[in-house]
């Protein structure tokens, strides 16, 4: 990940966004963005996006575009999000560097 790519997205993860989007009939643009909740005290919220905001930082991988707003960027700088199919199912995944403790979720941290 170089400098100028704050947060990446695999290459699972953009297929996921795309077959969604295709689906949906909507642009592939994923949202990241972190909320206070969750079991941990900071929760991952994901969802397609209609456009890139003035305040978004953004990144691409086969066609597909990761959003994320400033203020959540301070919480998941240097993070990749991935796509993950397991026993229990399959979610978008967050591995973030900055996270000091998660939770059996998967979806909630603490800094």
């Amino acid at each position: 990940m170089t400098e100028a790519q704050e947060i990446a997205l695999t290459p699972a993860a953009a297929a996921r966004v795309a077959a969604i989007a295709t689906r949906q009939g909507k642009a592939p643009i994923l949202r990241l963005s972190v909320e206070g909740g969750g079991c941990a005290g900071f929760q991952y919220r994901f969802g397609l996006a209609d456009g890139i905001e003035a305040d978004d930082r953004s990144t691409s991988q086969d066609g597909v575009t990761l959003v994320v707003d400033e203020i959540s960027l301070d919480l998941v700088r240097g993070s990749a999000v991935d796509f993950v199919e397991s026993l229990g199912g399959a979610a978008f995944q967050v591995t973030n560097p900055n996270a000091a403790s998660g939770c059996g979720c998967g979806t909630s941290f603490s800094v």
